[in-house]
């Protein structure tokens, strides 16, 4: 989310390799090596969002040392306020925020960004974005206004509409932050049938069936969270069977069990995870969520208590074992992603304008920061590609 979870949490604070043919062999670890070689020759960039004053002016491209976990800026893109970017699912577009509503790039080859277009989206600027599989409707979360938006788009990546805008009502129960509908994300779910409204304003999911012929949405259910918990964001498992939230208040993940198959949708709570260690600041929220790209690890970090949660992901299940919970280096950890080898991750500080890096040691449940951090104004978003 954008600037105003500043607001909201001063009230809190202040995601086939061959076996060795006999024991002893050795043949699986130099297999393991080649692999790891193979992926360290593939390049890799880091596109980070900001807040555009002082020293920031729009989307700052990293190249990544996938082998050292290392991040060299290359160059900054100006756009006014990139708060949250998305990557079009065939990896040809990127999509912005900004000031203006929602603006488009060319993704190049080196990964550059070429300016394409822009739309605005008929009412206050957006918060998180998200496409369907088939890159043709970008979804947009209103924070300041409550309000889900449907843009259709042209095949160029081009935007062509709105097809539908929808905002919430209803009231809070917290007059002081969450009086009013805050929209902090919207996904579909896997199967393409529903887009998940995350109104953490009003402590509850709306979904809406998603018609995905006219981009048109239509009230289907109510995900009901429990009350003051703040509902942020909602992902969803590549296998489609599993969604989890995190919610900034309560300070926690819940994990659900999702079936579309039916005439309704059907979200069966299995498990909720403290994203906390028994020890820690009381003004914290709950902030950032994020899957490895093999779904076998997640990320979340918490604001105010300054530290990252990382936990181990059953894919048979949808579980999650937390693995550990360690401070950042850093004020205000806005968002979180991890290097593509996942033994590295980086934390984007907002509040101390810094990235900060660490390597992550699974079997002994820790993570070590490496290097200095990277000076940045006040990062809010970063997405993780492949050249």
């Amino acid at each position: 989310m954008e600037r105003p979870f500043r607001q909201c949490s001063a009230f809190s604070l202040r995601r086939g390799r061959d076996t060795a043919e006999r024991p002893g062999c050795g043949k699986e670890k130099i297999i393991g090596k080649m692999e790891e070689r193979g992926m360290d020759k593939k390049k890799y960039v880091a596109y980070v969002g900001t807040y555009t004053h002082g020293s920031s002016v729009g989307i700052h491209i990293f190249d990544l040392d996938v082998e050292t976990g290392g991040m060299k800026e290359r160059k900054v893109v100006p756009i006014n306020n990139p708060s949250y970017i998305k990557m079009s699912h065939n990896g040809k577009f990127l999509y912005s925020i900004a000031d203006e509503g929602v603006r488009s790039f060319n993704v190049l080859p080196d990964g550059d960004l070429e300016p394409r277009d822009c739309i605005g989206i008929d009412g206050m600027r957006g918060c998180y974005l998200s496409t369907d599989q088939e890159d043709r409707y970008l979804f947009v979360a209103g924070w300041h206004d409550g309000k889900v938006t449907v843009l259709s788009l042209k095949e160029n990546g081009d935007f062509e509409k709105i097809t539908d805008g929808i905002f919430h009502k209803g009231l809070g129960s917290v007059a002081e932050r969450n009086f009013r509908p805050h929209v902090n994300c919207v996904n579909l779910t896997p199967d393409g049938k529903y887009l998940c409204a995350v109104d953490l304003g009003t402590d509850q999911i709306k979904i809406y069936k998603f018609n995905a012929r006219t981009g048109k949405i239509a009230l289907a259910d109510l995900l009901m969270c429990e009350l003051n918990s703040a509902p942020r964001i909602i992902k969803f498992s590549r296998s489609g069977r599993f969604a989890y939230v995190i919610s900034e208040l309560k300070n926690y993940i819940t994990v659900y069990r999702y079936d579309g198959s039916g005439k309704n949708p059907s979200f069966e709570l299995i498990q909720t995870v403290p994203t906390l260690n028994d020890y820690h600041s009381a003004t914290s929220a709950a902030c950032a969520l994020r899957f490895s790209k093999d779904d076998s690890k997640m990320l979340c970090t918490n604001a105010g208590d300054n530290t990252a949660g990382v936990f181990h992901v059953d894919r048979e299940t949808g579980l999650l074992e937390r693995i550990c919970v360690l401070p950042v280096s850093g004020d205000y950890p806005k968002a979180i992603d991890f290097f593509p080898d996942n033994r590295h991750i980086m934390s984007l500080n907002h509040e101390s304008n810094s990235i900060t890096i660490f390597e992550v040691n699974y079997e002994k449940k820790y993570f070590t920061m490496k290097g200095k951090p990277i000076p940045i104004e006040t990062p809010n978003c970063i997405l993780v590609s492949e050249l």
